[in-house]
């Protein structure tokens, strides 16, 4: 009998160590398997879950700390050359600073070249036979300054800067634009130099001034610029900057059509032909004037 009595408070106390292991477990949630297995299963999901409370609690609050960094970082602004990091305001700044430096020294140094082309082109045809070597001088100007624009518009570009030609050229209207007028120029100078030189006489050979001159000044209309795209006062920057183009694109078309005029009547050649070069003069002093 006594044996039987241990027997039996060893057995009670078994089955209530289970029953404070299980968690109050009802039989039917303790029914995972005829061993018991469900039952220890069950409460190693419990203890585990327990335990990892406060690393998963950790873990939340870490990622949600980073969803609020991230959300509440300004991503409109700029990012620094190698695309790592958003530029401070002071940076941007500064990068807009020289960017407007650049674009306006490239505009003053293209209407030095344009001014000297113009002055070489208005003795050329007042005096040809006194100075004949400035029929020569005049297409040079142009051939430099195209040379200029082709190598210095776009200091991004190597071997100024880090981009190669291709991807300057296939991801930026502005890159396009600008070397499309360095051709321009580069053609007009090439052109006219072989006319000066007696290589080229046709026809054909002369209209190649007028119909670029007019091309390019159509494109001006066009022409699209990074620099004043942002800023306090963008707007007025931007309405500046494309009124000084119209006055570019309107003596432009005014050269291309009187250097035409020039070409269908010797009568009127020498007329038309100072009134073309007083307008690539004028066209000179706007570029040289030009300011962001």
């Amino acid at each position: 009998m006594k044996l039987a009595f241990q027997s039996t408070i060893v057995v009670a106390t078994f089955a209530a160590t289970l029953m404070a292991f299980g968690g109050g477990s009802t039989p039917a949630q303790a029914s995972g398997g005829a061993d018991g297995r469900g039952a220890f299963e069950n409460t190693s999901v419990k203890f585990n879950s327990r335990q990892n409370a406060p690393l998963l609690l950790a873990q939340n609050h870490s990622m949600d700390s980073q969803g609020g960094d991230h959300g509440g970082m300004d991503m409109s602004m700029p990012m620094s050359m190698d695309g790592m990091a958003p530029m401070t305001a002071a940076e941007h700044a500064q990068m807009m600073l020289e960017d407007r430096k650049g674009s306006e020294f490239n505009h003053h140094l293209a209407g030095f070249f344009v001014v000297f082309a113009g002055i070489f082109f208005l003795a050329s045809s007042l005096r040809p036979s006194q100075w004949p070597y400035l029929r020569y001088a005049w297409p040079l100007c142009f051939l430099a300054c195209g040379v200029f624009l082709l190598a210095y518009s776009d200091k991004e570009l190597w071997p100024f800067g880090p981009q190669n030609w291709w991807y300057g050229l296939s991801h930026s209207k502005e890159v396009m634009q600008h070397k499309a007028f360095a051709v321009i120029l580069l053609a007009l100078g090439v052109i006219e130099l072989q006319r000066a030189r007696g290589v080229l006489k046709s026809a054909f050979a002369s209209w190649v001034f007028p119909v670029l001159a007019c091309l390019g000044s159509v494109l001006v209309l066009f022409h699209e610029h990074g620099t004043g795209m942002s800023g306090p006062n963008h707007m007025a920057v931007m309405s500046h900057i494309q009124a000084e183009h119209q006055s570019f694109s309107a003596a432009g078309f005014c050269i291309g059509l009187s250097k035409g005029l020039s070409e269908l009547s010797p009568r009127w050649q020498a007329i038309f032909s100072a009134v073309s070069s007083l307008l690539i003069i004028l066209l000179g002093v706007l570029l040289m004037r030009y300011t962001e």
